[in-house]
């Protein structure tokens, strides 16, 4: 059965678009523990657009199911995670100007940054997935280089269009799923996903953990956040 990570960035936006000390990112995630969620995500990016220091120290202290971090794989960023351990990072492109990741970490022409930064964690006993496109390829670079697992970006499958372009984009997740899993990489999924979207992973049991975020925190604004990550939770282990 397939795990549900709650990524509570969106907390913190909203925290930050007034410039004060509420709604606490940390209370959100003591919310979703509570309602069953399998781990806590946030993103400390380079301009701390919403995630700040004090959220991923806090955090550490007080998630009880397991901290993921997302980052880019700069040394800034490695010694931030050295020092507070989460149990799995996840390496993801940043860009400042970007509203939201728009796409996969390039594997393939990063490999040598990505791989030492792969080791650096490794060397302090953390777990690194690289958040990649449903591309073979990057799956195949990505195991080369010993990364323990990998992140599927779905946004290009919950962004589509058409019937047509859906059809085409949740064909690559199945075959980036089964390819990651052949090559004995853990296989998560993320970027987009919501209550809809969500159904139509059920039967593809290669997925190990869902990461969302969004969807939730919108849902949450609205029912309250328990509330929404169960409502997810059980569309999950519907699968």
């Amino acid at each position: 059965m397939a795990g549900l990570a709650v990524n509570v960035d969106h907390i913190a936006t909203l925290r930050q678009a007034r410039g004060v000390n509420y709604p606490d990112p940390v209370a959100a995630a003591v919310l979703a523990e509570l309602a069953g969620a399998d781990g806590i995500v946030v993103h400390l990016r380079e301009d701390r657009r919403h995630i700040q220091d004090r959220d991923v120290y806090l955090l550490r202290k007080t998630v009880l199911s397991k901290l993921i971090l997302e980052m880019a794989a700069t040394d800034k960023m490695l010694t931030i995670a050295a020092d507070v351990k989460p149990e799995l990072v996840t390496l993801v492109p940043e860009k400042r100007e970007e509203l939201t990741t728009e796409g996969g970490l390039d594997v393939i022409t990063h490999a040598d940054t990505v791989a030492k930064a792969i080791a650096t964690l490794h060397r302090h006993k953390i777990k690194v997935s690289l958040f990649i496109d449903p591309a073979t390829d990057q799956i195949q670079k990505a195991r080369d280089i010993d990364a323990d697992m990998i992140e599927i970006h779905t946004g290009a499958f919950c962004d589509a269009r058409t019937p047509a372009e859906k059809d085409t984009a949740f064909a690559a997740i199945i075959e980036a799923a089964k390819t990651a899993a052949r090559l004995n990489l853990g296989v998560n999924a993320g970027h987009g996903l919501c209550y809809n979207t969500i159904k139509w992973f059920r039967g593809l049991n290669e997925i190990d953990e869902f990461s969302i975020g969004h969807s939730i925190i919108a849902r949450a604004a609205l029912v309250g956040m328990q509330q929404a990550v169960k409502d997810m939770l059980n569309l999950v282990n519907a699968l």
